[in-house]
Order: C-alpha cells, then structure tokens, then sequence
C-alpha cells in the first residue's frame, strides 16, 4: 500500500480557519493582532519567506511591519530597531529573519527582543518554558509538525521518535516536543556512528540536517511515518532531507517538499502572534 500524503497546506487551511474568530475577536474589542518582521541583507530565500509571512498576515486580517534593512546594518542598529519595536504597543510579535548578514551579532539581537513579543519562539526564556512544558510561544516549524501528528491522527505517546539534526531552532525543540507528547526520542547528529541502524528504529523519523535526499531507503523502517523538515534547492528544484521514492516506498505516512512542514511554519507564527496579542490585550484564549 503507498504512503499517505500528510497534506500541510489542507493543515494549515485549518489552522488559518481556527484563528480567524480569534482575530475577528481582537478586531472588534481592541485591534488586529500586529506582527513586525525585520529583514537584513538580501538573501533570496529570507526576502521569499518574508513575503510569504506578510501575505500570511493580510489572508488572516492581521497588521504587518515589514522593516528592510541593507547588508551594511550594524548590530547596534538592528538593536535600536528591536528596541523600538519592543517599546511599540501595536506590535504583538517579532520575527528576526535569519540568516543576518555575518558582521551582525545574531545572538545579541534574538536576545534584545523582548520574550513577551518573541513570536518565533526562539528567545532563552521561551526556550526555558519549552524545557519545562510550562505555557509560551513554540518555535515554529517543531510545533508545525506536532500539529501534522495529532491532525493526521498519529499517535506520539509511546512511540519511538528518532530525529535527525540537532539545530537549536528545529532539532532541539523538536526532540523536547516529542518527549513532552510521551515518546521515547532519540536525537541523531553528524557524529553518530551508524545512523541508518538509528533512523530504523523509528515509529516516527524527523529529518531536519539540511542535507538533500541525505536519507534514503536504508534510514526508513518499513511502515514508520516520515517528517521530512529540510527545504533544499539543488538545480532549480525544491527537495527535502529524505529521498521521496524511499518515502513513498517504505513509509506509512510521510509529508512531501514542497507543501508538508512549510505552510505549518507560517501557520504556527500566525497562531503564536494571536496568542501573544490575546495576551497584551487581556483576553484569556491561548493555544499554547
């Protein structure tokens, strides 16, 4: 039997349909929920993950700021400008674009911003709040594929989870998730040795190295569901982390590239700005 297409886009039209009472709740006792992206230099890929951000915010009725800033910005500019955003009431929500440009200290300006406003997730303290399961905004793409799970009806508790990268922005957190959900994780890296004979023990294998088609039919235990995170492009074509024919081969379920874990990405940046505006604004509904 082939693998089931974990459709992200059909996930994501869901998610967008739930959070427009949300908003329209907002609207009407205070204000849109507002959402400040900050991109410096001109790396292709970031200005197409920026637009695809904003677009987001006007399909839903939310306010976007969108502040572009040349290859040459200093860090002491982009922390004036966290600083400013931070202090602005109409903001609920900043988003940092990475990559910076390399003269930029990229940790300094994560940390400048405020936790309260951190829409990405990504801050110390939210990353504290994640270790201990307390309530705060998740980083995106891991909370994106939790959502596949459970909307897919996959069953995480007592499950074994093997994900394979070990990022602070997906690996981590993506591993702490699956703990928190009752599955017994074991994270995979560069350094470890025999990584296919880890990658079959897996009921659900994430791939998020970065690496093209890096895993195949080998990594891939027959009937195990595959999360694919990685968006490579190799020769003017978009391809993941696992080799799709393997998936489709060997897999229950798996989520393509394009249109698996991207359009979460997007979706749960949508729902932790509503969450962080419901919050400044006194309403108590959260989806955290």
């Amino acid at each position: 039997m082939p693998a089931r297409l974990l459709d992200g886009q059909h996930i994501r039209d869901q998610l967008f349909e739930e959070l427009q009472p949300r908003i329209a709740r907002l609207r009407a006792a205070h204000r849109a929920p507002g959402l400040a992206v900050v991109l410096a230099g001109d790396h292709p890929a970031s200005q197409i993950y920026v637009r695809n951000k904003i677009k987001a915010c006007e399909t839903l009725g939310m306010r976007s700021f969108r502040h572009c800033l040349p290859p040459t910005v200093s860090t002491a500019e982009l922390l004036s400008l966290v600083s400013a955003l931070n202090q602005d009431p109409a903001v609920d929500g900043i988003l940092v674009q990475m990559p910076l440009p390399s003269s930029v200290d990229a940790r300094a300006v994560l940390h400048a911003v405020n936790p309260d406003k951190d829409a990405d997730g990504f801050h110390p303290v939210n990353a504290g709040k994640l270790m201990e399961n307390a309530p705060g905004p998740r980083p995106c793409t891991p909370a994106g594929v939790m959502e596949i799970l459970r909307r897919s009806d996959i069953e995480v508790a007592g499950r074994k989870a093997v994900v394979v990268g070990r990022s602070d922005i997906v690996g981590k957190p993506m591993a702490l998730l699956l703990l928190h959900a009752h599955a017994t994780v074991t994270i995979c890296h560069s350094r470890t040795p025999d990584l296919a004979a880890e990658c079959r023990q897996a009921d659900i294998l994430v791939a998020a190295m970065g690496r093209p088609e890096a895993l195949g039919a080998e990594h891939i235990r027959p009937g195990a569901v595959v999360i694919d995170v990685g968006i490579n492009r190799v020769k003017g074509r978009v391809t993941g982390d696992v080799n799709p024919q393997a998936a489709r081969e060997r897999a229950s379920a798996f989520t393509p590239v394009p249109g698996g874990v991207g359009p979460l990405t997007i979706a749960m940046l949508m729902a932790n700005t509503v969450s962080l505006a419901e919050r400044h604004l006194g309403l108590a509904e959260c989806c955290w």
